[in-house]
């Protein structure tokens, strides 16, 4: 199946938390789901997606390999653990989630474990999440050329991350932003209102189609399902040259101060 550009992140969601935001996302129409190991929360959405009903090959479900089973003797095992959580023979896109392997562990080894899991059949499609543009380029390197889906990183109006989406343009590589709202901050901004009431529209959906617009994806979270009804109808909304000429000039290329500690383990 084609990727949905829009998806439904689940960070910081847990317990039944994480089962209800995902089953009302369902409900409400979304596809693409995006979790992590470390996120605790796999099993959630293996239940929210065995109940739904839905047909797997309509489902575009992703997951990310944490930190320490970045090895040859833990990667696959790591793997296979995430698919009985969520109750699937595989996911559709397994990403790296941050190169940050255990000591004495290279890029080298746990790009080719990544890329056995998706000749074993455990993934349809391999990826990258927080990886700076040298490390893409080295990943990129490392990997048959083509085979690196997507990059996961942070990006918003006030974090446009463009160094790193500029490369990731070159190399082929598709972004997909996490943490599109900053926290809520974005929403509050001035710009982004005004940009929405000429819009008749909620500052969400601005900041989603800010995202879309520009070739990325983006996975808001949300445990409301007013506000995920908001965010699905999204791509609906075109922004003129104007607006995204507005929204440029938020992007301050920097972590602001008030994300500082929040975005961890995203």
């Amino acid at each position: 199946m084609n990727t949905p550009m829009l998806g439904m992140g689940i960070f910081r969601l847990e317990g039944d938390v994480a089962y209800l935001s995902v089953k009302m996302a369902l409900e409400e129409g979304f596809r693409h789901i995006d979790t992590a190991q470390i996120y605790g929360n796999e099993e959630q959405v293996g239940k929210a997606i065995a109940e739904s009903g839905i047909a797997r090959d309509e489902l575009f479900i992703t997951t990310k390999v944490w930190n320490d089973s970045l090895t040859v003797e833990g990667f696959i095992e790591s793997v296979h653990k995430s698919l009985k959580k969520l109750r699937l023979s595989y996911v559709d896109l397994l990403l790296i989630h941050w190169p940050a392997a255990p000591e004495g562990v290279q890029m080298e080894e746990y790009l080719a474990e990544l890329l056995k899991a998706k000749e074993m059949g455990l993934t349809r499609e391999i990826g990258i999440s927080n990886f700076t543009v040298a490390q893409m380029q080295q990943a990129a390197e490392i990997l048959p050329q083509g085979s690196i889906y997507t990059n996961q990183v942070e990006v918003h109006p006030y974090l446009q991350n463009k160094a790193v989406r500029k490369a990731a343009d070159a190399l082929n590589i598709k972004i997909t932003g996490y943490m599109p709202f900053a926290v809520g901050k974005v929403l509050a901004d001035p710009v982004m209102k005004d940009i929405a009431d000429k819009h008749q529209a909620h500052p969400a959906q601005v900041a989603i189609a800010w995202s879309l617009q520009q070739g990325m994806m983006s996975i808001p979270s949300s445990t409301k399902r007013i506000n995920l009804q908001t965010n699905f109808v999204a791509p609906k909304i075109t922004l003129d040259q104007n607006d995204m000429a507005k929204i440029a000039t938020l992007d301050r290329n920097v972590i602001p101060p008030f994300l500082t500690g929040v975005k961890s383990r995203a």
